[in-house]
């Protein structure tokens, strides 16, 4: 059993360093990626920023937890494109051919996006301390923040993975992270959602990336996060559970 597992993780470290070297040679998806939220970033605090009642005197920090998400739902798009390439160029019957663990080559796509988008997330935050970002949270505050993020990732990386493996077309691919990059506009990322009317408020509020933002930004800012971080962790869980199972069940057929 411990020769399995060893063999299990050797050659998904080999999967992820070969999906993290295409990366590192495509330096323009990360940039792509982490330029886009940037801009938006830029634009909501220098040209919306004062005309956006938020409660808060520092809008940038109330932002940044939804530029962080989008910054995610863009980059995912990228993980779903590579399946896609892969399973066109028969790579995934290349190496099912070999001795190695057949999930494992799957594997490597998904931990690579959970890398590729944190290096993204840190350049990010950077750049918003520049701009004045302030946090007075703790340490266990951050990592309750990382986690969040790291939850968010791989449940939208699995998403990725279904469309990667059953998409048809190239647009296809690309085009399936438009509803996911969109829905952080529908929520209390940049405005609270009381200034919203009725029924978009309804759905605002009852929708998963309001609960995960409200949760990071009461951490980020070290005040009580109450239900929301329980709400915004079981619809982590629940999408990273249901995507998971469904891509994997995507993935023997393809592969069968």
């Amino acid at each position: 059993m411990g020769t399995i597992k060893t063999y299990f993780f050797s050659d998904m470290s080999v999967m992820l360093g070969r999906s993290m070297r295409h990366v590192f040679r495509s330096m323009d998806t990360i940039i792509t990626v982490t330029l886009m939220p940037i801009a938006f970033m830029l634009l909501f605090v220098y040209v919306f920023g004062g005309a956006i009642q938020t409660g808060t005197d520092n809008y940038v920090n109330y932002l940044l937890p939804g530029i962080l998400l989008i910054a995610i739902a863009s980059g995912i798009s990228y993980t779903a494109y590579r399946l896609f390439m892969d399973m066109q160029r028969g790579i995934f019957e290349r190496f099912h051919s070999m001795p190695i663990a057949r999930s494992t080559v799957l594997w490597g796509h998904v931990l690579t996006s959970l890398v590729s988008n944190a290096i993204s997330v840190v350049v990010i935050i950077l750049v918003a301390l520049i701009m004045g970002f302030r946090s007075s949270a703790g340490v266990l505050s951050w990592l309750a923040v990382v986690g969040i993020l790291a939850l968010f990732t791989l449940a939208l990386t699995w998403i990725a993975a279904i469309a990667g493996l059953s998409t048809k077309s190239v647009d296809g691919v690309s085009a399936f992270s438009y509803p996911l990059i969109f829905l952080p506009f529908i929520s209390s990322a940049f405005v609270p959602t009381a200034s919203m009317p009725g029924p978009v408020r309804a759905f605002a509020e009852n929708q998963p990336v309001t609960s995960i933002v409200d949760a990071i930004r009461y951490l980020l800012a070290g005040q009580p996060v109450g239900n929301d971080i329980w709400i915004a962790l079981a619809w982590c869980l629940g999408i990273l559970i249901v995507a998971y199972i469904f891509a994997m069940w995507v993935y023997r057929r393809k592969s069968a």
